[in-house]
């Protein structure tokens, strides 16, 4: 192998390591957790909120009960003042205010039984809504740990390529620009490899083997002499 191939071959393997820093940036185990724990913040989110909304309805039917019992409670404590402070004297007044009096305590009765049941029916959904909130801060911790742990991952892998990029930059600068155009294009269209090694029989960039006629007229040309792999397309040195 003679120049400008062993620096071509160089170069490849600097735009290796940098897409496989960059894969690396993507592919993280600690952003793909990230995500997992996101989506579970949402959904967390959206049971609090469904949670939320049945006390929310509960409560509304709760006011409603407390304003019936004040109701009633009211209404038959004006009935017995007015039964207790003479004005009305009239026995069958008397009695049909009485009659009204233990209909109104039976009612009071009845919404205050509901109203228990309500209380009762809250008891599980608040425990529920409860560790929901325990699950949520959880998470949230959680999503604060691989957060910070995504940023720093990325940095130094980021780094790294910054470190191979100048290395990549300053090996580059030994190549033919006719070359380094070539080379470029086949990286763009052969999934970053634009060149590859001839190893005994096969091209290390399309790990196909070539026919022992095209081995053979690969091996009688120059060293530095301009081949391709009749395969893929890519510059082979051999």
């Amino acid at each position: 192998m003679a120049e400008p191939y062993d620096t071509l071959l160089q170069v490849q393997e600097f735009d290796t390591t940098m897409d496989q820093l960059r894969h690396r940036i993507e592919a993280m185990p600690e952003r793909a957790a990230l995500a997992e724990v996101r989506t579970r913040i949402a959904a967390t989110v959206k049971a609090m909120a469904a949670v939320g909304a049945q006390i929310d309805e509960l409560a509304g039917r709760q006011s409603a009960l407390e304003e019936q019992i004040a109701s009633s409670a009211k209404r038959r404590h004006d009935i017995e003042r007015r039964m207790q402070s003479g004005e009305v004297s009239a026995a069958r007044d008397l009695q049909a205010m009485d009659h009204e009096v233990a209909q109104l305590a039976e009612r009071q009765r009845t919404l205050e039984d509901e109203e228990i049941v309500l209380l009762e029916e809250q008891e599980p959904i608040d425990a529920t809504l409860a560790d929901h909130r325990v699950a949520a801060d959880s998470l949230d911790a959680e999503r604060i740990r691989l957060e910070a742990a995504v940023v720093e991952n990325e940095e130094e892998l980021r780094a790294a390529i910054a470190v191979a990029e100048a290395a990549r930059a300053e090996c580059a600068t030994g190549l033919p620009e006719e070359l380094a155009e070539r080379y470029e294009r086949l990286r763009a269209h052969l999934g970053g490899v634009g060149a590859a090694r001839l190893v005994g029989d096969h091209c290390d960039g399309c790990h196909l083997t070539l026919s022992s006629v095209e081995v053979e007229r690969l091996n009688q040309l120059p060293v530095d002499t301009f081949a391709t792999c009749p395969q893929c397309e890519r510059i082979l040195v051999h």
